[in-house]
Order: C-alpha cells, then structure tokens, then sequence
C-alpha cells in the first residue's frame, strides 16, 4: 500500500498532503488552487528553498543559475524539458545564485551552473554545467537509484 506524501506548493510554499491513490498530476495546492505539478521548475527564494528541503517527500532537483551566465541561459529549456518528464516523482526548481547569494554560497556552489539532487532534505548528487534534457534525466534517475 502506498503512503500519502507531503509536497510544498511551488507558489506559495504550503504544505500539502498528496493522497497515494491519487493521481500526483491532478493535485492543486490547497491554500492558492496553483497546480502541484505543471511540468515547469518552479523559481525559489532562501525560504522557499529551506521549505522544500524540510518538508516535501519527494526529491527536489535544484537548478543553480545566475541571468548572466550564457551556459544557465542555454541550459534552462533542457531543465524546463526534465521536469515535464520528472514530475511528480520529483520536484524541480531553480535558484538564481545573483539574487541568493547568502545560499548559493551555502550551499558551496563554486561554479555555475550547478544541479544539487535532494532526497530526504539531504543531498544525494552535485553536478556542474550545462546538460541537455536526456542528461539531467538520466543523471537524476541514476542518482536516486544510488542513493
């Protein structure tokens, strides 16, 4: 029997209850109605970001970028792409390094950019530059798999 999970809203961090006999695809936060899931990483702050990690169930792919960085710009369809197909076994969002400084730095990012894979609020994988859609996939699955 599967287990509901707990899954932060990627618009306004809420707490959410997925119910296991449900499809995850259809959920709709219940504080704002944004959808759970919709196949596009969700741009986070510092406090969003320490939310995900704390309290969602599943694992959370992080894209670290920065609007300056050509490879970030030429990377963000491919990750854009990932989440349309990793979804709703993990969660995928993007942090601009420029605008969280204080976290990036955190975080150890020393070049970017940078996917950090999360499961359980603790890191499983750190990669850095730019993939395509079919490498960060593969990547994250191989990861999770290890982990």
């Amino acid at each position: 029997m599967q287990k509901d999970k707990k899954i932060v809203c990627p618009q306004c961090s809420a707490v959410n209850r997925l119910v296991a006999d449900r499809p995850a695809s259809e959920a709709r936060c219940g504080k704002c109605g944004h959808a759970m899931f919709d196949a596009h990483p969700a741009d986070v702050d510092a406090a969003s970001f320490d939310k995900q990690m704390g309290r969602s169930d599943i694992p959370v792919l992080v894209d670290v970028w920065a609007p300056w960085c050509g490879p970030c710009r030429m990377m963000a369809p491919a990750f854009a792409e990932a989440a349309g197909v990793l979804e709703p076994e993990v969660r995928l969002i993007k942090l601009n390094s420029e605008n969280e400084p204080q976290l990036a730095s955190r975080l150890g990012i020393r070049g970017i950019p940078t996917m950090l894979l999360y499961k359980g609020g603790r890191e499983v994988g750190r990669v850095s530059g730019a993939m395509s859609a079919r490498q960060i996939i593969d990547w994250a699955r191989g990861q999770l798999a290890s982990a």
